[in-house]
């Protein structure tokens, strides 16, 4: 960022108007930039259509959630006939935008390449004359729309924008439709990078569930079908009785309180986003967690048993287990075992409860049978599988990184603060 442009941001953020620069209302825009309502830039579609009828029975449908958050990414759709929908739907084209009106904090807009309908839950809208549409895409993915469309759904009992708040939110942008486009061009280079960034993930996710299904055995079988050169030995099969143990230690109020996640296993409470309240004197009857040992916690049904790295105590509610003979065992390696999609689908039958409420017999998971290699091959499978993961995880901080300079990008370019 050059000197200029650091100048020019200090200088409206202290409500001096620049040299070039207007004041427009609230802000201060370019001087050779407009200010118009909404309604003068995209026309919201009216009329539903029967997506029972050709031809919208088969075109594709997107609702809310077919929309990623703050980037405009559609996710898989399909047909209304695919669907069974019945209700009435809005019809887009490749020219329109797509926004969805329930709750626009979750900032959900996309600018679809085909014609097809949407949910009545999201406005079609088409860009007239004076703004480009990829240009007024960002622009509704931007911060400043984002507070503006937030403000007006508060005041609704559900968080909703109408179609009069909408069409009343001041933009503000370049007359020039070269500028526009420039603009453009700019973020749509940055979204390139982001989607390249989130197919490296999904690749690199779809390798590890491959090799996690291979490289178990599966039902009735005593070896898997992929195996690390040099491993022959046959897998012991024993069951969970004999392998495992449960704990109760209690009397440590001084260690950390954990947190039980779906992905991250065990975390210190004080790490959690999520603020649980709990009385520090009931700390004393909170069970002990070692590293390397597992929590079946609340919702263990849906994301499986979590492992932990660090010594903490936690909710005497849980059940806490380690190992019967830790030296025969590679905890990394079960983590991986106790949170697959096939021991998830295992658990069903040692669960009950409904809902909310389910909870998992541990009395009955210790009837379960397992088979298992050897320490070595455990830990071998296991630094495979921790490549894997840190490759996940180094790439989603990229992504992050990379969103981060997108949302820094466009704060610069839709204010008209960066011109090109």
């Amino acid at each position: 960022m050059t000197q200029e442009v650091k100048k020019r941001i200090d200088q409206i953020r202290h409500g001096i108007v620049p040299e070039g620069y207007r004041k427009a209302g609230t802000d201060i825009i370019p001087s050779d930039w407009d200010k118009s309502p909404f309604r003068q830039l995209g026309v919201i579609a009216s009329g539903l259509v029967d997506p029972q009828k050709q031809p919208y029975s088969e075109m594709q449908h997107i609702g809310p959630d077919c929309i990623e958050k703050d980037t405009g990414r559609i996710f898989e759709t399909k047909s209304a006939s695919e669907l069974r929908l019945i209700s009435g739907k809005f019809y887009f084209d490749s020219d329109s935008i797509v926004y969805s009106k329930i709750r626009p904090n979750l900032n959900k807009v996309c600018a679809p390449p085909f014609e097809g309908i949407c949910s009545a839950d999201c406005y079609s809208i088409k860009p007239t004359g004076k703004i480009e549409k990829a240009y007024l895409f960002n622009l509704m993915l931007g911060y400043n729309f984002y507070k503006r469309a937030v403000a007006c759904s508060m005041r609704t009992g559900m968080p909703k924008i109408n179609q009069d708040d909408l069409n009343n939110i001041d933009i503000s942008y370049p007359k020039s439709t070269t500028e526009q486009k420039k603009i453009a061009e700019i973020l749509t280079t940055q979204d390139k990078v982001i989607v390249l960034e989130q197919q490296k993930i999904e690749e690199i996710i779809k390798e590890k569930q491959f090799f996690l299904e291979k490289m178990f055995p599966k039902k009735g079988e005593a070896v898997p079908e992929i195996r690390f050169k040099g491993f022959t030995d046959p897998w012991e099969q024993r069951k969970a009785k004999e392998l495992f143990v449960s704990t109760a230690d209690k009397g440590y109020p001084e260690l950390p309180v954990l947190s039980a996640t779906q992905d991250r296993g065990m975390i210190r409470r004080d790490e959690n986003s999520i603020n649980i309240f709990h009385d520090k004197k009931n700390e004393t009857g909170y069970k002990r967690v070692l590293p390397g040992q597992f929590v079946i916690h609340l919702r263990s049904f849906q994301g499986g048993f979590a492992h932990s790295t660090i010594e903490g105590i936690t909710s005497p509610a849980y059940t806490v287990f380690g190992f019967s003979e830790p030296e025969k065992h590679n905890s990394e390696y079960w983590k991986y075992v106790f949170t697959s999609k096939a021991f998830i689908r295992r658990l069903e039958t040692v669960t009950y409860g409904i809902r909310d409420g389910r909870s998992i017999s541990y009395d009955e998971f210790l009837t379960l049978s397992f088979a298992y290699p050897s320490k070595v091959e455990q830990t071998t499978i296991a630094r495979y599988l921790d490549k894997l993961s840190d490759l996940i995880t180094l790439h989603q901080r990229k992504l992050e990184e990379e969103k981060k300079k997108k949302k820094a990008l466009m704060q610069l370019l839709l204010t008209g603060i960066v011109r090109v």
